[in-house]
């Protein structure tokens, strides 16, 4: 509607402006025609970007919706004869790693053993990033291992728990606190 009203009113001004040309016009009659002509186009491409706004706003909205879908529909675990993976569902970083070393040790009676927190020069040769994981070296069957899974599990924190190497992932058995490690 507002397209067909420029289009109307840059009909009228242009002739107006051919009148003006004539001398049957008063030229302020044509400036007040380019004022309003003017206020309407700026009207129309005021609409104009607040539909593009608009489409960018939906498409956000569906991309997020669909992110959401997929990652639903991912299962949160799943076990394979060498590997446990559990994809967790609060954020990880060392930074919590306290808490995890506080329930092991009063469970426990000792310290949280750790044979990498964060990066390290076997994960530099693996080609892995896992400067926000650590690597404890429990088998995930002993009691240790099933205590640590299960407080990991309960809290919703992510790991990967190896029960033997893995070519080019793990070197043997092993727990993997924080997200899977990606290639550097």
């Amino acid at each position: 509607m507002q397209e067909a009203e420029v289009k109307k009113a840059q009909e009228k001004h242009e002739q107006l402006r051919q009148l003006v040309v004539d001398g049957l016009v008063a030229r302020v009659e044509l400036e007040q025609s380019e004022q309003s002509l003017a206020a309407l186009k700026a009207k129309l491409e005021t609409t104009r970007q607040q539909i593009v706004d608009s489409d960018k706003v939906v498409a956000e909205v569906r991309a997020e919706q669909l992110a959401k879908t997929q990652a639903a529909a991912q299962p949160k675990s799943f076990v394979k004869p060498t590997v446990l993976r559990y994809g967790g569902s609060v954020g990880w970083s060392l930074g919590n790693l306290g808490v995890v070393q506080a329930f092991f040790s009063s469970t426990f009676g000792r310290a949280l053993p750790t044979s990498a927190v964060g990066q390290s020069a076997a994960h530099n040769r693996l080609g892995w990033d896992h400067r926000h994981a650590v690597d404890v070296p429990l088998h995930p069957d002993s009691r240790e291992g099933k205590g640590l899974i299960g407080f990991l599990q309960s809290y919703g924190i992510p790991f990967l728990a190896f029960r033997g190497a893995v070519p080019g992932v793990s070197t043997g058995p092993h727990i993997h606190i924080g997200r899977p490690s990606h290639r550097l």
